[in-house]
């Protein structure tokens, strides 16, 4: 049969020996002397008289060929992809307000209206105004074709014509003014008028985001520029949503490195449909710069002696203490580059 090289997760069989290790363990911080065979104190030392430990239980895993990646860490903030504070051009007493706090709008949706009687006033003077000097000009132009006007008459008439479009296209223009729309699809924030309140083009009504996709923009040293380009992969997390992972990719990475930190932010975008993401929130962010298939062994089955790291390996029935050089650790596994 094959023999397959077997780690041994050290957590249990490591702790029992810093237990024993430990508590043999003289005053001066070196171990005791009397100790017998396997760590056990000899004759009637530390534990004589007492059942003796059992021993730990292990866990053994398969070292094996996986994707691992290279991957720089940086805390990033949420934005929203578009975000605004809206406010009115004109103004004008509020008429109606058609939101509640936190609604979800389309983009054109009528969020407020402005007291317009007098706009609507002079809105129907105009078409009136207008009506009749169309209908002068096609009096005249019937009469022109017959040779019974003057050409000037026909130009006074056309000149009156367009300036009452213009005087309609207007006012038109001054009754939407009174009308405050959505300007994208997004989500409301807290109403801060009420129906009766004098707006003034200064005054915040509510603010709108677009959190469909979430920008998220942190900063890397400049020794990371390099390996960091639109397309690149990231993984976000939240404290607020501990068990889950939010995956984007670099968008823009800036075209300045801040001379005083010497860091440079990047920009990824998120996909957030279910809007669990708001802007401002802190994320810690990962980014994948490269991947490779390397060697790879459980993370618990790694245990450190002071710059050195070890496993257990099991041959047959025999375990032998094994040192390796190892490289990353990610999600649970460590990369073993040699040993």
């Amino acid at each position: 049969m094959k023999n397959a090289l077997l780690i041994v997760v050290a957590f249990a069989l490591g702790g029992g020996a810093m237990w024993y290790f430990t508590k043999d363990t003289a005053g001066n911080g070196a171990p005791s002397a009397a100790m017998g065979p396997g760590g056990r104190p000899a004759g009637g030392g530390f534990g004589a008289g007492r059942p003796q430990a059992q021993p730990p239980l292990v866990t053994v895993g398969h070292a094996r060929r996986d994707s691992i990646y290279d991957v720089v860490e940086a805390l990033g903030t949420a934005l929203a992809n578009e975000s605004v504070t809206l406010t009115a051009k004109v103004t004008d007493t509020v008429r109606r307000v058609n939101f509640e706090d936190g609604d979800y709008v389309e983009a054109g949706a009528v969020l407020i209206e402005l007291t317009n009687q007098e706009e609507e006033a002079l809105l129907a003077e105009a078409r009136a105004n207008l009506d009749d000097a169309e209908s002068q000009l096609r009096r005249l132009q019937d009469l022109s074709g017959r040779g019974l006007t003057s050409a000037s008459e026909l130009d006074v008439a056309r000149s009156r014509a367009g300036a009452s479009q213009a005087r309609l296209n207007s006012i038109v223009a001054r009754l939407r003014d009174r009308l405050i729309l959505a300007p994208f699809s997004g989500v409301l924030g807290f109403r801060q008028v009420s129906p009766g309140t004098l707006l003034t083009p200064n005054t915040p009504i509510t603010s709108i985001d677009d959190i469909a996709v979430i920008k998220l923009d942190f900063t890397i040293p400049e020794t990371y520029v390099g390996t960091m380009a639109p397309g690149a992969k990231i993984v976000a997390k939240s404290v607020s949503f501990p068990d889950r992972k939010f995956e984007g990719t670099v968008r823009t990475v800036g075209s300045r490195v801040d001379p005083v930190t010497r860091a440079i932010t990047v920009r990824a975008h998120i996909d957030n449909e279910d809007r669990a993401l708001r802007p401002g929130m802190l994320l810690t962010v990962e980014v994948v710069t490269a991947e490779r298939t390397a060697l790879v062994v459980p993370e618990g089955s790694v245990f450190q002696v002071q710059n050195r790291a070890y496993v257990y390996r099991v041959d047959g029935d025999t375990v032998h203490q094994r040192e390796i050089d190892v490289g990353g650790r990610r999600f649970g596994v460590v990369e073993v580059l040699g040993g």
